[in-house]
């Protein structure tokens, strides 16, 4: 399969047409969606789409960088004319009157819609599944998770059913499901690209909107297409002067400051060190001073909890026999009293500094983004060198930056014995997610 960028390129050279690369992709979708369980919705209108963004080849006309590129969303983006359930049957009818920002903005670039993928309900589990479509499963073993919550577009990028997918990420719900499915995921820097009609907007101060996809150069086109303010979403902020991009990169890396990880994991960090010292970069082990001590899930069901739980009291109401078995559980979670609040968000202060200070000295944090491969479906323990742990403790190396709002990306650099893909994550200061993408595409370049 071709990346984005290769298949954008192939279009304006009139090597493939935007109809046929449509029916290529609808092709796979079905042949593998059936059993897999990715795109929920497909947009009525695509066939339509593809014939216009041909005609506008054939006529001559100035191409978007994303023309005829076939895309899909995750179903928590607003899509015009489309259903949006927000993978919850509350939403089940919802249809909005308008796109999300960075539809409307992947759109304006060129690319058709596909259709919309699947979520767990309101994005709000580490497990792809939900009462409305049921369960995503994982291309490389369909036992086991595609991740969440941006579990559905993973699968749907990773098997080719399309070309570009649109997540969002809240607490590694981009980067986990591309560790688990092993694409490209980058959440940006918070800010960087609007949430304008994403779900739920009570916690857009942690979360992000990012591109899932096969190359780490097509990140830096779809970041180039998605970025910037778009005058409602109140975090999105103009974005500063690009760094450096000949200066040599220095790397920190760890894999043991978010606790103890598979030894096939452990082993992909330090090769990939190898790989980005062999690429010219100065790399030492490093891990910023305080992470190992912050448990980043107990502050995350804090301040979530706080945050989030009234407006889902009363957006739920007397539907609580709607929700999934998982969303029901989050409701019941103990809300943090407000001494316990004001101690979390000292604690995300102190996470942000501790960050702060690593970057003085490194560009670029090289850590795991999961401490396992992908987990069996439903699992209720996760086990690491014998210990069993709760499932959430997939997501302890990829909380932290939704909370400092760092860009982070993750990038396939290995298989596990079993065949199953395994990442690595690269994590950098804000508004720098340029040298994040240098430092992928050395790691990228070394991938087995």
């Amino acid at each position: 399969m071709i990346d984005a960028t290769e298949l954008a390129l192939r279009i304006r050279r009139r090597e493939i047409s935007p109809v046929e690369a449509l029916a290529e992709h609808q092709s796979r979708i079905d042949r593998l969606n059936p059993a897999l369980n990715a795109i929920v919705t497909e947009a009525p209108d695509a066939e339509e789409r593809a014939g216009a963004a041909e005609a506008a080849v054939l006529r001559g006309d100035e191409l978007g960088p994303l023309h005829g590129v076939p895309f899909t969303v995750k179903d928590t983006f607003d899509t015009f004319g489309i259903r949006t359930t927000r993978g919850s049957r509350l939403f089940a009818g919802y249809v909005p009157e308008r796109d999300a920002t960075v539809v409307s903005r992947a759109k304006a670039a060129g690319a058709v819609l596909l259709g919309k993928t699947n979520t767990p309900e309101f994005a709000l589990w580490w497990e792809t599944a939900n009462l409305v479509f049921g369960r995503t499963s994982n291309p490389h073993d369909r036992r086991r998770s595609s991740g969440g919550s941006s579990g559905g577009e993973a699968v749907a990028v990773a098997t080719g059913m399309s070309s570009l997918g649109l997540g969002s990420d809240l607490g590694g719900s981009i980067r986990l499901p591309a560790h688990h499915c092993g694409i490209v995921g980058l959440k940006p820097t918070h800010g960087r690209v609007p949430l304008t009609g994403h779900f739920p907007e009570t916690l857009f101060r942690f979360t992000h909107a990012g591109p899932l996809v096969r190359s780490v150069r097509d990140v830096a086109l779809a970041l180039a297409v998605l970025e910037g303010p778009d005058g409602a979403d109140w975090y999105a902020m103009p974005l500063p002067p690009a760094a450096r991009d000949d200066a040599t990169l220095r790397v920190g890396w760890t894999h043991t400051a978010f606790g103890a990880v598979e030894d096939e994991i452990a082993s992909a960090i330090e090769h990939a060190a190898r790989a980005l010292a062999d690429s010219g970069a100065v790399v030492e082990p490093a891990e910023p001073a305080g992470f190992a001590d912050v448990d980043a899930n107990a502050l995350t069901l804090q301040l979530y909890g706080v945050e989030a739980g009234a407006y889902f009291d009363e957006l739920v109401g007397d539907r609580r026999s709607d929700l999934h078995p998982a969303m029901q559980q989050r409701l019941d979670l103990p809300r943090a009293t407000l001494a316990e609040y004001v101690a979390a968000e000292a604690a995300v202060e102190r996470l942000r500094r501790d960050l702060a200070s690593f970057f003085r000295r490194y560009d670029v944090l090289l850590c795991p983004t999961a401490p396992v491969v992908a987990p069996p479906h439903d699992a209720e323990e996760i086990r690491i060198g014998g210990a069993a742990f709760a499932p959430r403790v997939s997501m302890r190396a990829t909380i932290p930056f939704d909370l400092t709002g760092s860009p982070a990306l993750t990038v396939p650099f290995t298989r596990s014995l079993e065949g199953l893909p395994i990442a690595v994550q690269l994590v950098g200061r804000r508004f720098e997610d340029e040298t994040v993408l240098r430092a992928g595409a050395a790691v990228e370049a070394a991938a087995s």
